[in-house]
Parts: structure tokens; C-alpha cells; sequence
């Protein structure tokens, strides 16, 4: 059961990642602009091409199921459309979700998103790609509910709660997205111009002058620490979805997917341990017992949710 293991060593990974970015976003002297930061983590995610690379390496002495080079043929215009569509949907997820991050703890922020994008990417998938659904589907669904409205009453002001709805409506359409492209080609082939689309439509942003501006701007301003440290955190993004990937490979994929829900349950934990020693702009600084009894209610609920829905 080392797959397990891998797949619940990524999603502490995520959670790790999500501090990290309510923290990038948060303070004036790293990257305060929820725009300019999915920006660069389009470009960067684009970047994760190079794990062809290791294709090259010869048979046997790499035992990763690493994508290949000679698997990449020429796209379609329908791969070229999917990709493009699926560049889009995770720029605008990000954006939403990064500028709620800005105004409210990750441990309230992340786990909304990944409630609402788990029912709408379950409710597409079944409509486009005509998906089977579990037997606990409807439980999963009304617990994922329950503890999104518990969150959004309890912990969110209005504007919060609709910029997380909306970031979880376009990560699952991003999700649809990419799932449709890896429909129509093979999973290297599809990986590779995803890849190719994300940069193309992080690069394509500079060609508005509004956004040139608002990109050139905010990067002459960030210091090299902090360039560092963005970079850092994608890279570790990265390999945390590469864990994925290869526990998906040698397991259980529902097993797997249901392993998200600890993210929410590493966040929580996370910030119970380490909020009170960090800056105010890493959030999870509300130690009351009322405040982390609330969150720990909504994070069980939702990951509880994740469980049945995949169950």
C-alpha cells in the first residue's frame, strides 16, 4: 500500500503549497496581486515540460512512469481548443481563488473550492462524458454541501464566499477540460500541449497593455527573495501532482481521489501547529476554541463528503 502513502504524502504537500500562497498573496512585500501570481504559476506549470526529459534516460534505470517525447505527435484544432480552454479555466480559478485567499484564512478558502469543483466537476462529467456515479454519490453530495454552507455562513463575508464558488466552478471546468483532451489523444501527448497551452496563454496576457503594465509593474517591485520563494512553492506544487500521478499509476484512482480530502485536514492541522509563530499575512492566526472547533467541524464534514463521493 506504498501508493497510499505517496498519495497522502502529496496532499500534505498541497496543503503546504496552499499556506504558502494565502501567505505569497497576503503581504505587501512578497506578491500582493492575486493576478500577476496566477500569471506567473500558469507560466511556471507550463514549465513542467521538462519532465520529458527524463524520458530520456534509458529504460530500467528510472522507475517512473515519465512521460516520452516520441510520444508527442501534432495536435488536432480540437486538442489545440481543449488546451487552450483548459489554460483559460485554471487562470481564472486562480485568480478567484488567490484573491480569496487574500481576504480569508486557506483553511476556509481551500476547502470551499475543492467542495464546490469536486460537484461540479462530478455533475459535468456526467453530463458531457456521461460518467457512472457512486452508489454514496448523493451522500457525498448533500455533506460536501452542508459543509460549504457551514463555512460560508459561519466563517465568509459575501464577497469571499462567491469569488471561492466561482474558482471551484473553473477549476472543474478546467478539470472537464483537460479530462476531454486526455479523452481524445493519449495521456503524454495531452500532457505535453496542456503544457504548451498554459504558457501560450500566460505569455499571450502580455500582449494587453493593461496587463503588460499590471505585470511588469508588480515584478520590478518583488524582490529576488520573493521570486525565489513563488518559484519554490510551484516547483513543490509540481511535485506534489507528480506524486499523484504515479499513486493514480500503481492504485486505486477513486481511492486516490478520495485522499484529496486530507489537504483540508493537513491545512487545519498545519495552521493549528505553526499560525501562532508566523507572520499575520500566513492566516490561521485565530486560536479562539470557538473559531478552530468551527473549522475543524466544516473540514471534517467536507472531507467526509470527498470520502463518499468517491467511495
Amino acid at each position: 500500500m506504498n501508493w497510499i502513502l505517496l498519495a497522502a504524502g502529496a496532499q500534505l504537500i498541497n496543503a503546504v503549497v496552499a499556506l504558502i500562497d494565502k501567505y505569497i498573496v497576503s503581504d505587501e512585500k512578497v506578491l500582493p496581486r492575486p493576478f500577476v501570481y496566477a500569471f506567473y504559476t500558469c507560466l511556471i506549470s507550463g514549465a513542467w515540460i521538462v519532465v520529458y526529459l527524463l524520458g530520456l534516460i534509458p529504460t530500467g534505470a528510472l522507475d517512473l512512469p515519465v512521460p516520452s517525447f516520441s510520444n508527442v505527435e501534432r495536435p488536432t484544432l480540437e486538442m489545440v481548443a481543449l488546451a487552450i480552454l483548459g489554460a483559460y479555466t485554471f487562470f481564472i480559478a486562480l485568480v478567484s481563488m488567490f484573491t480569496a485567499l487574500k481576504e480569508s484564512d486557506a483553511s476556509d478558502v481551500v476547502p470551499v473550492v475543492g467542495a464546490v469543483s469536486a460537484i461540479a466537476s462530478f455533475g459535468l462529467g456526467y453530463f458531457f462524458f456521461q460518467t457512472s456515479l457512486s452508489s454514496n454519490f448523493v451522500w457525498g453530495i448533500v455533506l460536501l454541501a452542508t459543509g460549504t454552507a457551514l463555512v460560508s455562513r459561519l466563517r465568509f463575508p459575501v464577497k469571499v464566499a462567491l469569488l471561492s464558488l466561482h474558482s471551484g466552478l473553473f477549476f472543474a471546468f478546467h478539470y472537464i477540460a483537460i479530462k476531454g483532451l486526455f479523452n481524445v489523444t493519449s495521456f503524454d501527448n495531452g500532457f505535453f500541449w496542456s503544457r504548451i497551452a498554459f504558457v501560450f496563454f500566460a505569455l499571450s496576457l502580455l500582449m494587453v497593455p493593461s496587463y503588460y503594465k499590471k505585470i511588469t509593474e508588480q515584478t520590478k517591485s518583488t524582490k529576488k527573495s520573493a521570486g525565489l520563494l513563488i518559484f519554490a512553492n510551484k516547483t513543490l506544487a509540481g511535485i506534489g501532482s507528480i506524486m499523484i500521478l504515479k499513486a493514480t499509476a500503481l492504485g486505486d484512482v477513486t481511492v486516490v481521489q478520495a485522499l484529496g480530502g486530507l489537504q483540508f485536514v493537513f491545512i487545519l492541522l498545519l495552521g493549528i501547529a505553526f499560525g501562532s509563530m508566523t507572520p499575520k499575512s500566513f492566516g490561521e492566526n485565530d486560536d479562539r476554541k470557538d473559531g478552530v472547533l468551527q473549522k475543524a467541524i466544516f473540514v471534517a464534514i467536507i472531507t467526509a463528503g470527498f470520502i463518499m463521493l468517491f467511495r
